[in-house]
């Protein structure tokens, strides 16, 4: 199963390639925000994630409701934690 995750923008890796660090449930890694880069996404803001990048900016309620809702998928959502921690943007 593939997922959208929140995750929010730690920090701004390199913004000439829209590379941007996000927490999902405490877990770090790079995505690309170029999708989203019209929104102007900036560090404490809630990204949609999937497969390595930002779909959307989202508020900070949908955020949670979302993960709150993710977390009553045991197994589900924990697979897909693992499988953000693994991979990453070279």
């Amino acid at each position: 199963m593939c997922l959208g995750i929140p995750g929010r923008l730690v920090e701004i890796v390199d913004a000439g390639q829209h590379l941007a660090t996000v927490d999902v449930s405490g877990v770090r890694r790079t995505i690309s925000i170029r999708l989203v880069a019209a929104d102007g996404p900036q560090v404490g803001d809630w990204v949609l994630v999937h497969v390595g990048f930002a779909l959307a900016v989202i508020d900070e309620d949908e955020a949670t409701r979302t993960l709150e809702a993710m977390e009553k998928l045991g197994a589900a959502y924990q697979d897909e934690i693992e499988a953000f921690g693994s991979s990453a943007i070279p």
